[in-house]
């Protein structure tokens, strides 16, 4: 009896080893998964970089529905003494969209990616949008930001037209101008982007590529973006940067309807409670001017940037 049960307990034994390794295998396997997708969604980021060069840190925000390729010739100039760090933003240009406010994402993930990176006092440049953000970034992080400096891009967009507008008035208006774009049909929407687009810049091959961009770019994603920016009031905000900031202007594109000095008298009134604030008037460039107004925007830059 014992000789035939022993045989039969080391059977059972066995299976029941193997069977705990299978076990112990599939609880192997699904702990693999779900540190991976945790991983996964941990390192996701409302932007994707690209680095490039060596020297001193910049980063580069391009604006609204626009690709951090609008850099490449700034980063062919700068590269050679900075290391540029050039952004696209999540829903902009093909980087897929993200679910949350794209502001707030990406004003606590540059601040996360300069800690992580170990960046010490990087020039922070931001274009339209992009200026936006980089305001925002320097006003909540103040410690991050070594020089700051923003392309044609206003703390109050919505005030343009109205000095007097108060915080709770643009915030009350943006969801209204958000019904708005989101009413439009896609036929209605492509058309209206890409025809504000052509007067935003100059050179045909340069329409062309910021249009193809604003194809490519997530329409919820740009108006939700467009939506916040409109609704937030930075000014009363200003006096909380302590980076020098130099901002580059545009007014050529509203020569038919204004003057340099009017266009300028503009920007000081917005940037009036930044001490120390530079206004730099672009002579030939329209919106984008990295693109328009290249050799000037470059010098400008670099003379500033160091």
């Amino acid at each position: 009896m014992s000789h035939t049960f022993t045989p039969l307990l080391r059977q059972a034994a066995a299976c029941a080893q193997r069977a705990l390794g299978t076990l112990f295998l599939h609880f192997a396997v699904v702990v693999a998964i779900v540190v991976a997708v945790m991983g996964s969604a941990h390192a996701a980021t409302p932007f994707e970089v690209r680095v490039t060069g060596d020297g001193q840190d910049v980063l580069l925000i391009p604006g609204l529905a626009s690709s951090g390729a609008v850099w490449d010739e700034t980063v062919r100039q700068l590269s050679a003494h900075h290391r540029c760090h050039v952004f696209t933003l999540a829903g902009f240009a093909g980087v897929p969209a993200q679910p949350g406010p794209l502001l707030d994402d990406v004003d606590a993930a540059l601040a996360a990616y300069i800690e992580r990176q170990h960046l010490k006092a990087p020039v922070v440049v931001g274009h339209s949008l992009g200026g936006f953000v980089a305001l925002r970034l320097a006003i909540g992080h103040p410690a991050d930001v070594g020089k700051l400096v923003i392309v044609d891009a206003l703390p109050a967009l919505g005030a343009v037209r109205m000095d007097s507008a108060t915080p709770q008035q643009l915030h009350d208006f943006a969801p209204q101008m958000r019904a708005q774009l989101m009413a439009q049909d896609a036929a209605a929407y492509a058309a209206g982007q890409a025809q504000q687009i052509a007067t935003l810049v100059t050179a045909p091959a340069d329409v062309a590529r910021v249009q193809a961009w604003g194809r490519q770019s997530d329409r919820v994603a740009v108006i939700d973006a467009m939506t916040d920016m409109i609704g937030l009031d930075l000014r009363p905000q200003l006096s909380a940067i302590h980076a020098p900031t130099l901002v580059m202007g545009s007014w050529i594109a509203y020569k038919d309807v204004s003057t340099l000095e009017a266009t300028r008298a503009l920007y000081e009134r917005q940037y009036k409670a930044l001490a120390g604030v530079q206004i730099a008037m672009s002579p030939a460039g329209r919106h984008f001017i990295m693109l328009d107004d290249a050799a000037w925007f470059e010098k400008t830059l670099e003379d500033f940037a160091g």
